[in-house]
């Protein structure tokens, strides 16, 4: 699913022992800490330092924000196996590709990631058919068990409301999209809820996955590749998920609002989809 992947193992976890009002604490208090701190740093660095002269002891956190990146990356490819190591070369070498290429906005550019997973995934499906595959695969789980009146009593939410909260995630993408891009409806925060709303109904595989495309919407527009850097150094250094930097970004492009615009936007495709 899309979405913050720590963040919807915590709700559903909750949502499974407690029901909706379980599931929604528990994801209030897990990415509080990091939702205050950043969106003060957010404002302070906005306000406080100047994003072309920024003082000496901001200067390590852009550096330090790329190394923990690569060292996600190269966990990932790590656990790969020959043909998840191809596939991950190719997906690489078209958004490298295709990121350098000026001809082709932003806004499309951010589809490339789901069309790649859709493809690896493709090709995973017809290679796992073949007498010796490239890849390794292992059968899944039996899962909980699905007739478990009790714990779907716990959980609280029959499924035609289920089916509700999915419908209530998809009306809003097409609504936001609509009122930005068909009506041209011009209001900086519909902007900025559009575009995290946006990233976050399309984005699989939590924090890290979710930068490059965050990148290519905020800078230049909102702010300066080293402010983005210095709030992705903050943001690793904080508690809780990678997506709590949509409070920083929505800080210092504009203010408290846009912080927590940019935070709901971001963090909304994700939660919605869980309670679904």
């Amino acid at each position: 699913m899309p979405g913050p992947t720590s963040t919807q193992l915590v709700i559903s976890t909750a949502l499974a022992r407690a029901g909706p009002l379980g599931g929604l604490l528990a994801f209030l208090l897990w990415n509080l800490p990091g939702l205050i701190v950043l969106t003060v740093c957010g404002i302070l660095l906005a306000e406080f330092v100047d994003p072309n002269d920024p003082p000496f002891w901001l200067v390590g956190l852009p550096p330090a924000a790329i190394s923990l990146v690569f060292k996600a990356f190269y966990g990932f490819g790590a656990k790969l196996d020959s043909l998840g190591i191809i596939l991950a070369l190719l997906s690489a070498l078209i958004a490298i590709l295709i990121n350098n290429d000026e001809r082709i906005s932003p806004t499309v550019s951010q589809w490339v990631f789901p069309t790649t997973l859709a493809f690896g995934g493709l090709v995973t499906y017809i290679d796992h058919k073949r007498v010796k595959p490239w890849g390794t695969y292992t059968s899944p789980g039996a899962g909980w068990d699905r007739e478990s009146d009790e714990t779907m009593k716990r959980i609280g939410i029959p499924l035609w409301v289920g089916g509700l909260i999915i419908s209530l995630w998809a009306g809003i993408l097409v609504l936001v999209i609509v009122l930005k891009d068909v009506a041209n409806v011009d209001n900086v925060y519909l902007t900025i809820f559009e575009t995290m709303y946006r990233i976050g109904s399309i984005i699989f595989g939590g924090g890290q996955v979710v930068l490059p495309m965050l990148q290519d919407e905020v800078v230049p527009a909102w702010m300066t590749k080293d402010q983005f850097l210095q709030g992705l150094g903050l943001a690793q250094s904080m508690p809780g998920p990678l997506f709590n930097f949509a409070a920083y970004l929505g800080a210092v492009y504009k203010g408290v609002p846009g912080a927590l615009i940019a935070w709901s936007g971001l963090f909304g495709p994700g939660v919605i989809l869980i309670f679904g």
